[in-house]
């Protein structure tokens, strides 16, 4: 009878062990040719197309993005072909003022970090990070942090990646502090762009 107890429990504490280690986030390296890029995700992305009208014309945007708990991570990417290339600032300005603006309009605060990305031939090139409390009647609603990368292909085409994690629930943290954690750096750290 003993044994069978002593069983029980060993058998029982193996089990909450195995719980206690088992990880929340099954962090992966998701490579996307077609877009030109490799992202270290938390779990399996899904992907979505959809065309953005910018003027007279539209884009192909391509999302790639994984909701877990309340963050959802996401890598964006619009080509540009190499005859557009004029409409890659404009473009690229008018994607940051519209999350920008929607931010502030809110009374949000948009905080920006100097940040350094790699690239496939391991240079290390400068970009900004860009720290976004969203706030609803005054009070913190969501937390965001997005980076924008742009890179010219081979053939002269031009590339806008948007890499962010969306934290949806309130935060007591401003967004400086809270996506200082080791799994949100790991996401924008290993995002490489060819």
């Amino acid at each position: 009878m003993f044994r069978g107890i002593a069983k029980a429990t060993a058998l029982l504490a193996a089990l909450v062990f195995l719980i206690a280690c088992s990880p929340k986030l099954d962090w992966r390296t998701v490579q996307s040719p077609q877009e030109r890029y490799t992202a270290l995700f938390p779990g399996k992305p899904d992907k979505l197309d959809r065309r953005i009208p910018y003027l007279d014309q539209e884009f192909l945007q391509v999302l790639e993005a994984v909701k877990i708990d309340d963050d959802i991570y996401s890598v964006s990417t619009i080509q540009l072909p190499a005859n557009q290339s004029a409409t890659l600032s404009k473009l690229l300005s008018q994607l940051q003022a519209n999350l920008i603006d929607r931010a502030k309009a809110s009374g949000g605060d948009v905080a920006v970090e100097d940040a350094f990305y790699k690239t496939a031939d391991k240079q290390r090139l400068s970009t900004k990070d860009y720290l976004i409390d969203l706030k609803s009647n005054g009070k913190s609603q969501q937390l965001m942090r997005v980076r924008w990368i742009n890179r010219v292909g081979p053939n002269g085409d031009s590339w806008i990646y948007q890499i962010s994690v969306l934290h949806t629930s309130a935060a007591t943290e401003n967004a400086k502090t809270f996506f200082a954690k080791e799994e949100y750096e790991n996401f924008f750290t290993d995002f490489v762009p060819e």
